[in-house]
């Protein structure tokens, strides 16, 4: 378990002397604290360290239920209450030893931990074997310092009559994900002793970690069987079943067992504040947003003091959101951002999430630059930035709707949802100029370039897109000179017929009235050079639609003198 240094206050009478309502044999309080119920192993441990007052042992099991629980201070306390209990049992050294590595003071624990060899029998393994399990069971683990603790325990235990040796030493390279060490010798404590359920959990959990699902999935449920109250196996079955969800065919299915297996987990621990913020987190990635909501608040309330609360408020931002609670949702997130003050710890989501609550609260200018944010730190959110852009374009609001597919395309030139992306950027691009153009607001042809540029990278990927020959056409006919006209338009006109003519099955009404406008346009340019293949075109338009006007009035045009100029 990997632990962070909790300050906080409590008596020394209160840290030892509670309770004595549990007070059972050392080795129950020990399969309670394996089996992560840590309030009642502390009851139990309480109790024996009030009735056995003189067993250094007693004071060391409490001691390291209080670290598992980051209470570093009433840890301290015990082990030093233990070592005057018991100075010759080396095992309140170790722990004070561990206290200062939670401490980040690794010269008073090397100091500590001699003296814990110091007090020890030569040939006893014990000392080593804590000792090296303390430098790897803190939040920043010092392998190198472990490793010599854990091969001298090894080489001391020379019958391998304890099986907690090689649980330690499989802890130790499964914390650097080198599963093949780390399985030999689970394997190895498990020969020693099979009813040692945690190793059987850290096999599964290993399998799970290399995508091994199904086998993760046979090896912990095996656990549940051998006891169905051990509550970590139910967190690693909920773990697998969240990290199986993703892509899965059945992935709602396993979500939802997730979150079953979790609430068992609760069910059967201390349902911890840390444990709880890990459900909530499991609650957002089922997508269970109702659940969340609740189980956010309720964090709310414990999380003041907690380097955690940042992670409350951040979810209590995201749930708000998509429980459409949209003011809520800016709120909380606004408050996530206050907070932050290290901003590494901001994920993509933050800022698409807060992006996402300004547009809902017609912020867009904010939003556009939250959701870019997100979009830059991880492209998978361009999808957010694109829906942000189509609304501008369905408001009719076309410059914004241009703007935004700015930003969409340069952070998300091939991904999903690039064709749509690129289509109405260049539609949108189009119009606007269109409608500036004929309100004569005299508009840039920037614009056109830019419809342009977009529809041809539409078309270069996806050839079979054939409106998007339709719409360079129309670009480029605004494009052309007016006093001038070189026909740039006809080649893309041109591109759209050979592909709608090769395809007569797919000739819909819409698609023969697009036929007459591009039948038309070519006519009109070439009736000023090439009467023959104007009058072909104009009778291509009136077979499609007897009663156009215009290309019946081109077709009479071509007895009379030559006209010049755009159609």
């Amino acid at each position: 378990m990997k632990m962070t240094k909790k300050a906080i206050t409590l008596s020394l009478g209160l840290a030892v002397m509670g309770s004595a309502s549990f007070a059972q044999s050392l080795e129950d309080a020990k399969k309670a604290l394996d089996a992560e119920q840590y309030q009642k192993a502390t009851s139990m441990l309480k109790g024996l360290v009030k009735s056995q007052a003189s067993k250094g042992d007693n004071y060391y099991t409490l001691g390291e239920a209080y670290l598992k629980t980051e209470y570093v201070d009433s840890a301290r306390a015990v082990f030093t209450q233990g070592v005057t209990a018991d100075p010759k049992n080396p095992l309140n050294y170790i722990g004070l030893g561990e206290a200062d590595l939670m401490a980040n003071n690794a010269a008073s624990a090397k100091t500590n931990f001699s003296k814990a060899l110091d007090v020890s029998k030569k040939n006893d393994y014990i000392p080593q074997l804590y000792i090296g399990k303390a430098y790897i069971e803190v939040e920043k683990p010092d392998f190198n310092a472990a490793l010599p603790f854990l091969q001298k325990a090894d080489e001391l235990d020379k019958n391998d009559k304890d099986a907690e040796t090689f649980l330690a030493l499989g802890d130790f390279y499964a914390y650097q994900r080198k599963n093949s060490e780390a399985l030999q010798n689970y394997m190895r404590a498990l020969n020693i002793n099979p009813n040692i359920l945690r190793a059987k959990v850290q096999i599964g959990k290993m399998y799970k970690e290399s995508r091994a699902f199904p086998e993760a999935e046979t090896a912990l449920k095996e656990v549940i069987a051998q006891d169905p109250n051990y509550g970590p196996a139910y967190r690693e079955l909920s773990e697998l079943y969240n990290q199986w969800s993703f892509g899965d065919p059945n992935g709602q299915a396993k979500s939802a067992a997730a979150i079953e297996n979790y609430q068992k987990y609760l069910d059967l621990t201390d349902k911890s504040f840390d444990s709880r913020i890990r459900y909530a987190q499991i609650l957002f990635y089922a997508k269970d947003y109702a659940k969340l909501e609740a189980e956010t608040s309720a964090l709310a309330a414990m999380a003041e003091n907690s380097p955690k609360a940042l992670i409350v408020s951040r979810l209590r931002g995201y749930s708000a959101y998509e429980n459409k609670n949209y003011p809520q949702a800016l709120q909380y997130m606004n408050e996530f951002f206050t907070k932050v003050k290290d901003t590494s710890r901001i994920v993509a989501d933050d800022y698409l999430y807060l992006g996402q609550a300004q547009m809902q609260q017609k912020q867009d200018s904010l939003a556009l630059i939250n959701i870019t944010k997100a979009v830059e730190m991880d492209s998978t959110k361009a999808e957010a930035l694109a829906n942000m852009a189509k609304s501008f374009y369905e408001a009719k609001n076309y410059p914004k709707a241009v703007a935004t597919y700015d930003v969409v395309n340069r952070l998300n030139p091939s991904g999903v949802g690039s064709l749509y992306n690129y289509y109405y950027h260049g539609l949108a691009a189009y119009f606007s100029y269109a409608a500036d153009y004929t309100a004569k607001k005299n508009p840039s042809k920037d614009l056109l370039v830019k419809a342009d540029s977009s529809f041809a990278k539409l078309v270069r990927l996806s050839p079979t897109t054939y409106d998007g020959y339709l719409w360079r056409a129309r670009v480029n006919y605004f494009k052309d000179s007016e006093t001038n006209p070189q026909g740039i338009y006809v080649p893309y006109y041109q591109q759209y017929l050979d592909s709608a003519e090769a395809h007569v099955d797919k000739q819909t009404p819409a698609t023969k009235k697009n036929m007459v406008e591009a039948y038309n346009s070519i006519a009109g340019f070439a009736s000023t050079t090439d009467k023959e293949k104007a009058r072909t075109y104009w009778n291509k338009a009136v077979a499609l639609d007897p009663q156009n006007a215009t290309a019946l009035a081109g077709i009479k045009s071509l007895s009379g003198p030559a006209k010049t100029g755009k159609k």
